[in-house]
């Protein structure tokens, strides 16, 4: 606390000041105040430091004693507590500014999570509310202290910055708050994926607005939620409240790596626990790599089959139309068949990036 707070704190003057000045001027000791009151004098003692408030029932039996209304006594304490917590409270925002620091705070507010102002005690509450915590231990206890933690289940203390990959993913629990998502059904949306992979080959201009939807119909909170500097995550999955959340960033800003992001997030829903929480491509963070393993493998099975696979291979050496002519053939995009070759090593990454589309979640 600084010193000037501890100085105001100094010249705050509890009700008992006025206790004390009162019974001064009637000649009357503390000892025989606590004698008429019926109250022990350590009682009567504490309320006159301010130790102790003055409660409803102190205040009546001052009014009787002392011939002071009780309402002038309760609103004397109301006013004492209400500029006590006052300093208490800039003593503890001042105390917060540290762990605020942490967070990227330019950014949070260009994205529109946090109010633009500069005020260091109102960005205090603003990231407490952002996060839904009463103070920095709470957000402490819940994503860096694995261990004590029902509401995050995995331990960000190894990452680079814990700060912005919390407050990444925890923009996505709000954005998922308001999203009207029907209860979770696992046979439909694994049967949409059929849809989502023709609204992939096809990709109107509304594709991000229409893969939402096709995943609330089915139970999932599909978000798409900007990357933070120093949070360099592309997708991230799990349970939250009872509802699926599948978060995208978007970060690659090519359909190759938006839609294997998206069946690979949706994978491990179909596949795994509720209890899992899993962040793509966030080093510092325990892998499960058997589950990532079976999440990859589900992702390139759904977006290039066994048939779609070998039709390509037989058309080597490619070329652009023969690219074309398969991804017509199996309705897959072209940009997805170059990404699946250039990972399985039968395409140098340079090679038909053309044949990518762009694609870009956020106007900024």
């Amino acid at each position: 606390m600084s010193t000037t707070i501890e100085q105001a704190k100094e010249f705050l003057s509890p009700p008992g000041d006025t206790i004390q000045e009162t019974i001064d001027i009637m000649g009357m000791s503390q000892a025989e105040l606590a004698e008429r009151m019926g109250r022990p004098k350590e009682k009567v003692n504490d309320v006159i430091k301010g130790r102790e408030p003055i409660s409803t029932n102190t205040a009546f039996q001052l009014e009787k004693v002392l011939g002071i209304p009780a309402s002038f006594w309760l609103n004397r304490e109301k006013e004492y507590r209400r500029e006590l917590f006052e300093l208490e409270e800039q003593a503890f925002y001042e105390g917060c500014i540290g762990w605020l620091q942490n967070f990227p705070i330019p950014q949070m507010k260009k994205f529109g999570w946090l109010p633009n102002t500069r005020e260091k005690h109102e960005q205090v509450v603003a990231m407490l509310k952002f996060f839904g915590v009463a103070t920095p231990d709470e957000w402490t206890r819940i994503y860096v202290h694995e261990e004590v933690s029902v509401a995050f289940r995995v331990s960000l203390a190894n990452t680079q910055n814990p700060h912005a990959v919390s407050a990444w993913l925890r923009m996505g629990e709000l954005q998922a708050k308001q999203l009207n998502v029907l209860e979770f059904d696992k046979k439909r949306f694994r049967e949409n994926l059929f849809v989502v992979k023709e609204l992939a080959f096809e990709q109107p201009e509304d594709f991000d607005v229409q893969l939402q939807k096709i995943c609330a119909t089915c139970g999932v909170a599909l978000v798409y939620t900007p990357n933070l500097p120093k949070a360099p995550i592309s997708g991230a999955t799990r349970w939250f409240h009872n509802k699926p959340i599948i978060q995208l960033s978007g970060r690659f800003k090519t359909d190759d790596h938006f839609w294997f992001t998206f069946f690979h997030e949706a994978g491990h829903i179909i596949l795994h626990g509720k209890k899992d929480i899993f962040l793509e491509n966030l080093e510092g963070t325990e892998i499960d790599q058997e589950k990532e393993d079976e999440a990859n493998t589900f992702a390139a099975k759904m977006l290039v089959h066994q048939m779609a696979l070998k039709a390509i291979l037989n058309s080597f050496p490619l070329n652009e139309q023969k690219i074309l002519e398969v991804a017509d053939m199996f309705e897959i995009p072209p940009g997805v068949i170059v990404g699946r070759l250039q990972h399985m090593g039968y395409l140098p990454y340079h090679e038909f990036n053309n044949l990518k589309r762009k694609i870009n979640l956020f106007n900024y």
